[in-house]
């Protein structure tokens, strides 16, 4: 039998808000373990002691955590969502009559306050080390790896002649801005690398046992000097980069790093560059930056675009066991591979297919050792057509200082270990990732530069860490509950 319900929603009620959020809701679990007097404490400093009330700046940051949390990529969304969700409204102590801040608050709070002040650094680093008094995090085992990140820039819009309502100006400035910005994040990245040095002694120590003189020290130009004419600059975000990858989308990107533990999954350190840098150059920064929590690294599992040797050698001397996956380096049709000519340690040379050997010549400035054939006996060997195209008629081998390391590493990725390090790193940095993008609102940068879209990743990180240690500390509390 049907009956009418009659206006049931015109009745009032006497309810309160926090009999209307489940007692299993996420948020419930977050504001458990969420440290609103730290957020007081260091947010103080930006206030007047004067003047009109201002917004609680826990309302602030649960505002923007609440975006990420639930992928909300809005502002205006944001507050539309608030202002009808109940679990929104308790978390972040309003009622159910209350007014919401303005959409523009988060925003012009952040330009105006917290945009330099690394405010929202601290309270990542606060709930890292919260998970590693905890018990959750231990730093024997990290992974690194890189995710691209769509610039909010027209991939059209480029800094070039004769494009559509772009003045020579524009077009000048966006590209001193680019150089600008890639020059200051390559010396960022720099300042953290000192192999350079190392190897520098290395060669000279090299080639000394070989009885050479020592070479003068030169600077060593690693990259072409970046040129205005012949860079690819955004007119809408000129510190964004064109990313020139294979199999990676075209269009300006940004490169977000990441460090996740692994033990629950932690992101240890976010760090945004362009699409320009290599991985290869970040790692050192990367691993510089996860030594503030003062964590002892023993094993580490990073991706093929790690594989250099200058970082084989920083990871050796950090005393880090690392699972590499291998880079492989075509070699020329029609002619055998590097790895046809066995080294011998013991008389420092190369043994060819012919049973022949490849002295020991010089040491260059780049940490390679050289080493060639006889060209008397090459012009008559049956395999010189298959061995090298030289004009001399001579093969030249060149060996790094540092290669020991590299066949080390690949002898090590073989092992148990090693394929167990490969196999977690798939399920933990790149889940992050994965998980970023699918779920916490990372698919594309929502800001422009670099500092903005550093700040996207970071309280994107800065969710995920909270949920990670919510869940995990809810369940401590069940299981400690039920014993």
């Amino acid at each position: 039998m049907l009956r009418d319900r009659g206006d049931v929603q015109a009745k009032y009620e006497f309810v309160r808000i926090e009999d209307l959020v489940p007692q299993n809701h996420l948020l419930r679990k977050i504001q458990a373990i969420f440290d609103s007097d730290f957020i007081r404490e260091r947010a103080a400093a930006y206030y007047a002691k004067r003047g009109r009330p201002a917004i609680d700046p826990v309302v602030l940051v649960k505002m923007e955590l609440i975006a990420y949390l639930y992928g909300i990529r809005s502002d205006r969304r944001l507050v539309e969502e608030i202002r009808v969700n109940l679990a929104y409204r308790w978390f972040l102590g309003l009622g159910l009559t209350d007014p919401v801040p303005h959409f523009t608050t988060p925003g012009k709070n952040y330009s105006r306050r917290w945009k330099d002040s690394g405010f929202f650094e601290e309270l990542f680093d606060h709930v890292v080390k919260r998970a590693i008094d905890a018990g959750y995090i231990d730093g024997r085992m990290i992974f690194t790896d890189s995710s691209h990140l769509k610039a909010n820039a027209n991939k059209r819009r480029i800094a070039q002649e004769g494009a559509k309502d772009v003045t020579l100006a524009d077009i000048a400035r966006a590209r001193e801005r680019h150089l600008a910005a890639r020059q200051a994040e390559k010396e960022e990245c720099e300042s953290a690398d000192s192999t350079e040095d190392d190897l520098w002694a290395a060669v000279n120590a090299d080639r000394e046992a070989h009885g050479l003189k020592p070479l003068h020290p030169q600077a060593v130009q690693r990259e072409r000097d970046l040129s205005a004419a012949k860079i690819t600059a955004s007119l809408t975000d000129p510190e964004a980069a064109m990313l020139c990858r294979e199999g990676k989308p075209d269009g300006f990107h940004y490169l977000q790093h990441r460090t996740v533990d692994g033990r629950y999954g932690f992101t240890l350190d976010v760090f945004v560059t362009s699409a320009a840098m290599t991985d290869a150059q970040v790692l050192p920064k990367c691993l510089e930056r996860v030594e503030r929590f003062g964590l002892r690294v023993e094993q580490m599992g990073l991706d093929a675009g790690y594989n250099t040797l200058e970082n084989l050698h920083l990871l050796a001397e950090r005393g880090i066991q690392a699972a590499l996956a291998h880079r492989r380096h075509p070699t020329p049709k029609g002619l055998m591979g590097k790895w046809r000519f066995k080294y011998d340690p013991a008389r420092d040379a190369y043994r060819c297919p012919a049973k022949q050997w490849l002295t020991y010549v010089t040491t260059t400035r780049e940490g390679y050792r050289v080493y060639r054939s006889n060209r008397a006996v090459c012009a008559t060997c049956p395999l010189l057509s298959q061995c090298t195209r030289s004009a001399t008629k001579q093969k030249v081998i060149h060996r790094h200082l540092y290669e020991d390391l590299r066949e080390q590493a690949r002898e090590f990725l073989k092992t148990e270990q090693g394929q167990y390090l490969a196999q977690r790193r798939r399920e933990t940095v790149e889940r992050s990732f994965a998980d970023a993008k699918e779920l916490h609102g990372l698919r594309y940068a929502r800001y422009r530069g670099r500092k903005r879209v550093q700040h996207q990743c970071l309280v994107s990180a800065l969710a995920q860490n909270l949920k990670k240690l919510a869940l995990l500390e809810s369940r401590r509390l069940s299981r400690a509950q039920s014993a």
